[in-house]
């Protein structure tokens, strides 16, 4: 039964976020996450029809990140994304983007309209199933893992990945 309210709460959960969004003032932080669960692994595509596992990032700090194109943080995120990953990737570290019930068609022109190349996997859950197997509140989410593919931090809406303090909370985790 909540499964199928799933994407309405997904869309609550943005809108109860709107007036961080709004007044342009994300938190540039993330939230420690209780217990620290194993992360569900997934198997998807990316847009060039290439399968990734989250298992085989086993061993690195990986980044999991739900988006979509109708989503303004989302936007507004990824280019720093992309900056966070060519900082972070190096040293060994994993991100993945995990686009909701669209396909390449849609993503492409989203993505050319970041302005920015983007050059970590963005997959495709075109059915929103692998979401409903994360704890996701709204649109977007991220998630960070330790080599252990425990859920150790998770990041409710926009975020400027490559602001130093998420960067050092990142490294810290990596030197672990």
């Amino acid at each position: 039964m909540i499964a199928d309210r799933r994407p309405l709460l997904l869309l609550l959960g943005w809108f109860a976020l709107w007036p961080a969004v709004a007044a342009d003032l994300p938190p540039q932080t993330m939230t420690p996450m209780p217990g620290k669960p194993v992360a569900r692994n997934f198997v998807l595509p990316d847009m060039d029809k290439r399968i990734h596992r989250l298992s085989e990032a086993r061993g690195r700090v990986t980044m999991v990140n739900f988006w979509a194109t109708w989503c303004p943080p989302c936007r507004r995120e990824l280019p720093s994304m992309q900056r966070a990953w060519e900082s972070l990737k190096p040293h060994g570290f994993a991100m993945y983007a995990i686009n909701l019930g669209e396909d390449e068609e849609a993503i492409f022109p989203f993505i050319l309209s970041t302005g920015v190349e983007i050059t970590f996997p963005i997959l495709l859950d075109r059915r929103a199933e692998i979401v409903k197997q994360w704890p996701v509140l709204a649109i977007p989410t991220t998630f960070v893992l330790d080599r252990d593919g425990r859920i150790v931090y998770r990041a409710v809406g926009g975020r400027e990945w490559d602001d130093p303090k998420l960067l050092e909370t990142i490294r810290a985790l990596m030197r672990e």
